[in-house]
């Protein structure tokens, strides 16, 4: 999958101005940033049940997402938007918050489970699997019970601004994606983070 181009980029998130910051919508910011860098501006289209906008990424045309279906129901928007623009799964992008890895780090991964993300899973159901992910870490609160108000509360200043700095970092590594394949774009995004640290 290496040699693949993207041609759906969707963040995961919750729509409404008291879920905008949390830690859960992410990846929402994360196609902000790319929207914001490329020029996009994002609409809402009743028959994606999203925001929408398109970009040019290495000189490909690019469509970003931001389901506003309520995360767990992310599936229903992400299949609305492929099966109209007939985008297969492998040349697709979904970017969300992973309580697994630290605040401050990133990783791309094709296919694969849930790991616990319904808006991951609901994906899974609506699209299939093999799909390319791009998981910004939000750390894991430490106990199961505090997982669901630890998403949906907004991080510490501290911790808000590394989240912001590795979805800056993680542009960056899109853009090599597209231009210049997922290896390239995953050992880019893996060093910067190992000298950052």
């Amino acid at each position: 999958m290496s040699g693949t181009t993207l041609q759906a980029i969707i963040g995961l998130g919750n729509p409404g101005p008291e879920h905008l910051l949390t830690r859960h919508n992410a990846g929402f910011w994360a196609v902000d940033a790319l929207a914001a860098k490329f020029g996009g501006k994002f609409r809402s289209h009743a028959k994606y049940q999203g925001d929408v906008c398109r970009i040019d990424l290495g000189g490909a045309e690019v469509q970003l997402l931001k389901p506003q279906t309520f995360m767990n129901r992310s599936g229903l928007s992400v299949r609305a938007l492929t099966d109209y623009l007939k985008i297969s799964a492998p040349h697709t992008l979904v970017i969300y918050d992973e309580l697994d890895l630290p605040v401050g780090t990133a990783r791309f991964k094709f296919g694969g489970g849930a790991g616990g993300h319904n808006g991951v899973r609901d994906i899974i159901t609506h699209i299939g699997a093999d799909y390319w992910r791009l998981r910004i870490g939000v750390g894991h609160p430490g106990a199961k019970a505090e997982v669901i108000d630890h998403v949906l509360k907004r991080a510490p200043r501290e911790e808000e601004e590394l989240t912001l700095a590795t979805i800056a970092r993680s542009v960056e590594a899109i853009e090599v994606f597209q231009r210049e394949g997922a290896e390239k774009a995953m050992n880019m995004l893996h060093q910067k983070e190992a000298a950052k640290g």
